[in-house]
């Protein structure tokens, strides 16, 4: 995956260690909350803050944009940049440099999508620091797994054979929130902090594309001489930006709700087995309860709503898998996969909820879709992977197949039981009352609606052109 920023960090504002509705808030001074209530979610909080002269060595972040707005950057002017903050190295040097640039005020934001609370800790603090004139934090988890990650679910979609796109799905949920934040605040740019070497730049610009062509964006690592984490303490030092003091980890990881991802230092070598410390979501398998444990998924229209009855939101159903499924060393995943710009990489990847969640949609469509429409389905979904892939989320060939799934799925309702153990995910039971299955027809008795009689004209017509090119290459 491409999500480094770097020297092995994940995008600005959206990882581990960074990170349908206008949201139409009005932002205040001093870290104020603001309820948002989103459509098809539940209310959203954001927090703004506002620094003081005093945190910025006495200079007044108005005093400094005024000055700023008069005398424009060293590469441009522009009046207000949205970033996607982390607050990590990375992102806290960016804040200063576009300042200094663009002549810009910096709006910070970091969405919540399900990256952990320690994540988000102390950001208010690290974008007063580093110049920023508000921090907003968004909310997003459940439209992340509601508007995102169920039509993937629902799609069947897999990019080649194995990635259950994590990052994939997470990049557009977080910069759509972004172009909502820019017209709130009234940007006229946003900025990210990916690297020109990966996928999650093309992510991120095809949202602000599709959503509003008019902003302008920033991508500090296409354009500054920063080279590396060295590069970037110096400039923090030089612009007396505190430093996070964060352990450096040796990998880079990029978390959310769906997934949590590892890519760097001996991962780089596809030879090389990872390490077992490396994992964070879940237990060796070897580790793992010698019991078995059985779950009754419930499903509507091709999406999960219950654990062994109970029904819970998107967000909490998909915590609750991940847990569980964590626990049982399920959804590890080890590729290289091939990169949208042409290179490959290798990445480990640890999808305990979402490997459950896709095994027991895969396992009711077995009853509830003929052949036909499985076999297109299964076609259109590897379609579907590659455009989610590409960032091609708001791409109309896209939202077409998400109403092809949605319509081939409405009767895919039902329960799978399935049997989590050491690191597998066997069914145990499968049950929808709109199953194609017929014992009375799958049995090996005759019965009134198939009869075995009818089976010889059958083969005889099927197999006529195998027939009538043997008697060619006999001569008969």
């Amino acid at each position: 995956m491409a999500h480094a920023l770097g020297c092995g960090a994940p995008a600005a504002g959206v990882g581990l260690l960074h990170h349908h509705e206008k949201a139409g808030a009005l932002f205040s001074a001093a870290g104020s909350v603001v309820r948002v209530q989103q459509k098809g979610s539940k209310s959203q909080a954001i927090r703004c803050a506002m620094p003081s002269a005093s945190e910025h060595g006495g200079i007044s972040t108005a005093t400094a944009s005024s000055s700023d707005q008069k005398k424009g950057g060293l590469r441009g002017k522009l009046n207000k940049v949205v970033l996607a903050y982390s607050g990590g190295l990375d992102t806290s040097v960016i804040v200063p440099w576009l300042r200094e640039n663009y002549g810009c005020e910096v709006v910070c934001f970091t969405a919540d999508v399900g990256q952990g609370d320690i994540e988000l800790e102390g950001l208010e603090k690290k974008a007063k620091a580093s110049g920023a004139s508000q921090l907003v934090v968004k909310d997003l988890k459940e439209e992340f797994v509601s508007e995102y990650i169920y039509p993937c679910l629902r799609a069947g979609a897999v990019y080649e054979r194995k990635y259950l796109l994590g990052t994939s799905m997470a990049r557009p949920v977080i910069a759509k929130a972004m172009v909502d934040v820019a017209k709130e605040v009234g940007a006229d740019a946003v900025a990210h902090g990916c690297t020109g070497k990966g996928n999650d730049q093309v992510r991120f610009e095809l949202t602000f594309y599709a959503l509003n062509p008019e902003l302008k964006v920033v991508a500090p690592w296409r354009e500054w001489d920063i080279t590396g984490r060295e590069d970037a303490i110096e400039y923090a030092k030089k612009h007396n930006v505190p430093i996070p003091v964060t352990k450096k980890s040796i990998y880079s990881r990029d978390r959310n709700l769906w997934h949590l991802s590892h890519e760097g230092d001996i991962l780089e070598d596809p030879a090389n087995e990872p390490k077992e410390d490396m994992y964070m979501m879940s237990v060796a398998p070897e580790n793992a309860p010698s019991k078995p444990e059985y779950l009754e998924i419930g499903i509507i229209a091709g999406v999960p709503v219950s654990i062994n009855g109970k029904d819970l939101s998107p967000a909490s159903l998909l915590a609750k898998l991940n847990e569980i499924g964590g626990k049982h060393g399920i959804g590890r995943i080890d590729m290289v996969e091939n990169r949208l710009v042409g290179m490959k990489s290798r990445g480990v990847y640890e999808t305990p909820g979402g490997t459950i969640m896709a095994a027991a949609v895969r396992e009711l469509e077995s009853l509830t879709l003929d052949r036909e429409t499985m076999q297109w389905k299964d076609m259109l979904a590897l379609k579907y992977a590659e455009l989610v892939y590409a960032g091609r989320w708001f791409d109309p060939l896209r939202q077409s197949i998400d109403a092809f799934m949605e319509n081939i799925t409405a009767t895919t309702t039902g329960s799978v039981t399935l049997k989590l153990y050491k690191g597998s995910v066997n069914v145990a039971s499968r049950k929808s009352p709109y199953s194609l299955y017929r014992e009375d027809i799958s049995s090996f008795e005759n019965g009134e609606i198939y009869n075995q009689a009818d089976a010889e004209g059958f083969i005889r017509l099927y197999g006529l052109p195998t027939r009538v090119r043997a008697m060619l290459e006999k001569g008969i």
